[in-house]
């Protein structure tokens, strides 16, 4: 979610201008650069972690480059589902990926006109962007019309799409955003008997516990005002007046109190209420400390037969709705501005459904971050605010590599649950100047960020190809590619050559970039020492005399069964001269005095040699290579 309405955002480096059935409520519910760049069809023979590839489907497969600012859809054009092609999913498939997130695909608020299709036109007032936020969920039982080749046929050609990634051997995952909806939220598509969001609420009070929004009681919505900024850029358009029809006003989605939010709040959308009283206390019951320890199904039972709030039964529903039509799993935004025990209740009656189904979160506070996975039962968190934060501020040249090792530590009892990423679309691209200004300083940060845990790791579309998000395309400030209006996407427009998807038409050096994603991410998916120990070797090598190994490079090793993996990055611009690299004896079989490891990327086999209690090898890094063996 975002602040001003000019960054994408729902986690704390955004910045202003850079987002129930009724009456049921207790039912249970060789060189990479000349490597052949033709997408791999072959199975993918998974034993290490999951690999989520985020796609922000209106922008994936469209291949107008006109990007004028605050375009129309005629104008910038659309990606659509059917872009979605078996090519395609097999390039996906290529970089190692499981699982697709396929990212805006509920329908929320656009300025496109669809009234022949029975879809009322949003207000520009209450939209951010041209082609609105993702983020700003309009109906929830159906999707983007703007993905449809047919919008009458729209949910049948999403459908469609999930057929297509399962039969490509990969698992969908889509949005759900329960903290807030958008400001002008209609169903046309809820199931006979759902009513909608606000339907039934009590708008004569700031607070009901059924009540599914707050209320500024007695006074009416009043559109923020922001020095410089003009809807649609300042077009005229017939609802473009800075008025939006809302009486009694709604919290805004962020919890803002006001009548008139800030142009910084999140405007476009109201507040969801879970039965948390405006003084912060509780109007369901709380669920013990020691259901942190017990099952889903434990969990499931604690619920079962419990009065509990609408919203909490509305959103219940809308999981259960999309499981049922084939999605694997859910992305959940903000989820840290939700309770727990909701997390509980929707988390575990998901997994009665769907015991595989993989449930991600975005929280921002690590001290949370074990609550919403032991007691919420989230199968995985972002790790943004430890990891990523450090890595990049490594991938600046302002951080040292003993402290990404101890952030990493400080949550080893949950890593397996830490999602890893370098991009999304929340984040800057690394390739921009304000992140790293070059792509090839995210070569490092990757096989770090992909082979230092067993947890998933996520790539963002057009992050393998060096997209730099340099695009000013109306709603925001380049440096994130935009989700907020119609656009292209030039690198990976050059790798989707057409339709083809062979990066017939990418430069070399995005090329070879991408061929060193597949390599790496193949090592991620497919080596079953990533889903064993970890162990840093950096502490041991940092101290080793006449050694070129400093705090800009980073060795460590994961270790599962016969199996072993040996890492080792530089995050310097410059060759590292030669390393003595200390490897401790119990990481490997200790009985040999030479131990040959094999290569995994582009360069040179090493051999182990015994010295004294550990082993040892030479060996020598360009600037930003990495090295990887198995043993």
């Amino acid at each position: 979610m975002l602040s001003l309405g000019l960054v994408a955002c729902s986690g704390p480096s955004s910045s202003v201008g850079s987002q129930k059935v009724e009456g049921t409520q207790n039912q249970p519910s060789t060189s990479s650069q000349s490597r052949d760049m033709s997408p791999v069809t072959d199975n993918i023979d998974r034993q290490g972690k999951p690999v989520v590839y985020q796609v922000f489907t209106r922008l994936f497969g469209n291949t107008n480059s006109n990007n004028e600012p605050w375009g129309t859809i005629e104008k910038n054009g659309v990606g659509k589902f059917s872009d979605f092609t078996p090519q395609a999913l097999n390039a996906i498939k290529s970089l190692g990926t499981s699982h697709i997130w396929y990212t805006g695909v509920p329908h929320h608020a656009v300025i496109n006109d669809y009234t022949k299709y029975g879809i009322s036109n949003d207000d520009p007032d209450v939209v951010k962007g041209r082609a609105g936020s993702p983020y700003a969920v309009k109906d929830y039982y159906n999707v983007n019309p703007d993905l449809a080749d047919n919008p009458e046929k729209r949910l049948e050609e999403f459908e469609a799409l999930i057929e297509r990634t399962h039969a490509a051997g990969m698992k969908v995952i889509i949005d759900i955003v329960p903290n807030h909806v958008a400001r002008d939220y209609h169903s046309l598509s809820a199931p006979e008997g759902v009513s909608d969001f606000g339907a039934n609420d009590d708008t004569n009070v700031e607070y009901a516990r059924d009540n599914n929004f707050y209320y500024v009681v007695g006074e009416a919505f009043q559109v923020p005002k922001a020095e410089g900024y003009q809807p649609l850029g300042g077009e005229v358009h017939p609802l473009s007046d800075g008025k939006f029809d809302e009486y009694p006003a709604k919290w805004t989605g962020n919890g803002a109190r006001a009548a008139q939010p800030d142009i910084n709040d999140w405007y476009e959308t109201v507040k969801v209420n879970y039965g948390v009283k405006p003084d912060g206390t509780y109007d369901f019951p709380i669920l013990p400390d020691e259901y942190s320890e017990k099952t889903y199904e434990e969990h499931a039972a604690f619920w079962d037969g419990k009065d509990l709030p609408d919203s909490w039964y509305k959103f219940r529903d809308i999981a259960h709705y999309w499981i049922d039509k084939g999605v694997d799993g859910f992305r959940y935004d903000m989820a840290e501005m939700v309770p727990v025990e909701f997390w509980s209740f929707l988390n575990s009656s998901i997994k009665q459904r769907a015991p595989d189904a993989f449930l991600l979160a975005e929280v921002y506070q690590p001290d949370k971050y074990r609550a919403y996975i032991q007691k919420g039962k989230m199968d995985y968190l972002y790790d943004k605010v430890g990891f990523y934060d450090t890595l990049k501020a490594i991938m600046q040249g302002k951080g040292e590599v003993s402290e990404l090792v101890a952030v990493h530590k400080e949550i080893s009892d949950i890593a397996p649950h830490m999602l890893h990423f370098l991009e999304n679309h929340d984040e800057q691209r690394i390739a921009s100047p304000d992140f790293a200004g070059s792509a090839e300083k995210g070569k490092p940060a990757l096989a770090v960020s992909a082979l230092i845990s067993s947890s998933p790791t996520l790539l963002y579309f057009g992050q393998d190809v060096g997209e730099d998000g340099s695009e000013e395309t109306g709603f925001g400030d380049p440096t994130r590619t935009s989700i907020f209006d119609y656009v292209g996407v030039p690198a990976h427009q050059r790798f989707m050559n057409g339709g083809k998807f062979d990066g017939g038409k990418s430069t070399e050096s995005e090329k070879e970039l991408h061929n060193f994603y597949k390599d790496v991410m193949t090592i991620a998916a497919t080596h079953p020492a990533i889903t064993g120990k970890y162990q840093s070797l950096h502490a041991l090598n940092l101290g080793v005399s006449n050694s070129k190994y400093t705090e800009k490079q980073f060795a460590f090793a994961r270790v599962k069964d016969e199996h072993g993996l040996l890492v080792i990055s530089n995050f310097d611009e410059n060759p590292t001269g030669l390393i003595n690299l200390i490897v401790p004896s119990d990481l490997v079989d200790g009985r040999d005095e030479s131990i040959e490891v094999k290569a995994l990327l582009s360069h040179d086999a090493i051999n182990l040699e015994k010295d004294g209690v550990n082993y040892q090898t030479t060996l020598s890094l360009d600037g930003l290579e990495t090295k990887a063996f198995a043993f």
